[in-house]
């Protein structure tokens, strides 16, 4: 477990993945016993998701005499659950390595890439804290733009696994040589891969207002509350300055969309006639969704986007009527048996924006989903209320993530968050500006240009994915031959 939490040490905030690289190492080092090596990984990746993953307590913490109970039980079940596919990937390795007589750590790498893989999409998917994501501090993140996570967790992994078969040489030169010349290597790329400075703002870029509210969590539902941040919303959105556009965060309101038509106009009046994008919820008779809202300068809406990539056990609850008997419900979800999903990825056309691919919160976290607009947006624009993380490790976590799709799409992203962190970032993932952690706040900022599609946004993961199964194929031929 000891190891698996150095591992983590790579993720943001610690950022430090040349300790994260060098604990993969060590973990691979140690000889895979057929019996044990399901064990052994589980426990390695109990010790990563523990340390990773602190903030999945805090959510619960928020009606800390409601929901408290289920915080120790919720951490343990996410990171126990998480840690089963590292375990996996020893079992397999322990069983394909002897036979087909390779060296355990290149058995165990791509095996390994492969179940963070699964992990991505089994279940819904929970793509956070990927072994890819340790690099997000660093200009190898620029890599994403040819092969995402998935192969960037495969580099990293085959990385660890070279230095691996150095330790085992132990004090050799060829030992010293496979130990040294990966990390040497990819910290000599990083500054070939940075993008170095943005370049100047184009004047004929359109102008865009992101709004930052820094309203706490449990506020957002309080009578007292409620008119005190409604009116900083409205004062901040109508600041001087002629913005284009105005983009709120998620569930900026706490009213359905339905019954505040009144509001919807001081929103607009707010803008000056600017397009708006806010978070609302909407719906009636048992059926809600976690939406957002275009306004016409007239208050009226224009379009909506419903999110379809809902958070399990936050705003919906599997066999929900069954589990509310034993007092579990969804955290965020509206009333009854949470919120519905929309139909999907989305664009929606901003007037004198162009077209704009919305994200809610944790859509922003899936690569593919992101890559699956039915056509190439001009941006990405995500709404979210990162209160519920805390102010720890939860929301700068979040934000790499966001960066990264914009650096796999060669988009730009307009991030609305709640209480931190707004910013406006480039397509190579540079943050022109930025609203720190609990800043109330307005962002005026040119739009950068959309780039050209980088090659993982015409691929995907495919090649990686296939790169992997023909591995797995010819490892198992070794092995029957052998």
């Amino acid at each position: 477990m000891t190891t698996g939490a150095l591992v983590a040490l790579g993720q943001v905030p610690f950022s430090l993945p040349f300790v994260a690289l060098a604990a993969l190492a060590v973990a691979m080092t140690v000889p895979l016993p057929r019996r044990g090596a399901f064990l052994a990984g589980w426990a390695l990746g109990f010790g990563h998701f523990l340390v990773a993953l602190e903030w999945i307590t805090r959510p619960f913490m928020v009606d800390a005499a409601r929901d408290g109970w289920m915080a120790p039980f919720g951490l343990v079940a996410m990171t126990g659950g998480l840690a089963l596919f590292w375990g996996a990937a020893f079992w397999l390795a322990a069983r394909i390595a002897p036979r087909a007589r390779l060296p355990g750590p290149l058995v165990l790498a791509p095996l390994w890439a492969g179940a963070e893989a699964l992990r991505s999409v089994v279940f819904t998917g929970f793509p956070w804290a990927l072994i890819g994501h340790v690099w997000s501090e660093t200009a190898l993140l620029q890599s994403l733009r040819l092969w995402g996570v998935e192969g960037l967790t495969l580099l990293t992994l085959l990385a660890a696994a070279l230095m691996a078969l150095g330790l085992r040489r132990g004090f050799t030169r060829a030992g010293a040589v496979l130990a040294l010349v990966p990390p040497t290597a990819l910290l000599a790329a990083l500054p070939l891969l940075d993008p170095g400075p943005a370049p100047a703002d184009d004047p004929q870029a359109p102008m865009v207002r992101i709004v930052q509210p820094d309203v706490p969590q449990e506020d957002k539902t309080d009578p007292a509350a409620i008119p005190v941040y409604t009116r900083r919303l409205l004062d901040l959105t109508a600041l001087p300055g002629a913005p284009d556009f105005v983009l709120w965060p998620e569930t900026a309101l706490p009213w359905l969309l339905e019954t505040m038509p009144d509001v919807l106009a001081m929103v607009a009046d707010a803008a000056g006639g600017a397009p708006v994008v806010l978070g609302v919820q909407r719906g009636g008779a048992g059926v809600y969704y976690n939406a957002l809202a275009l306004l016409d300068p007239q208050g009226e809406v224009a379009a909506l986007y419903d999110k379809h990539h809902l958070v399990p056990f936050g705003e919906y609850v599997p066999f929900g009527d069954l589990l509310a008997r034993f007092g579990i419900h969804g955290l965020a979800a509206a009333e009854g048996g949470g919120f519905s999903a929309g139909p999907g990825p989305a664009v929606m056309e901003v007037p004198g924006i162009g077209p704009a691919m919305p994200l809610i919160c944790y859509e922003g976290i899936f690569p593919a989903e992101v890559a699956a607009a039915p056509l190439r947006p001009r941006l990405l624009m995500l709404a979210t209320n990162d209160a519920w993380f805390g102010d720890f490790a939860g929301p700068y976590q979040h934000f790499a993530l966001g960066r990264m799709r914009a650096i796999e799409q060669g988009l730009p992203l307009l991030r609305a968050a709640n209480t931190g962190i707004s910013a406006v970032i480039d397509g190579r993932g540079r943050v022109l500006d930025s609203l720190a952690l609990g800043e109330a706040g307005i962002i005026d900022a040119a739009l950068p240009p959309a780039l050209a599609p980088p090659p993982y946004a015409r691929t995907g993961d495919a090649p990686v994915r296939l790169l992997l199964g023909l591995w797995l194929l010819l490892a198992l031929f070794w092995r029957r031959r052998a």
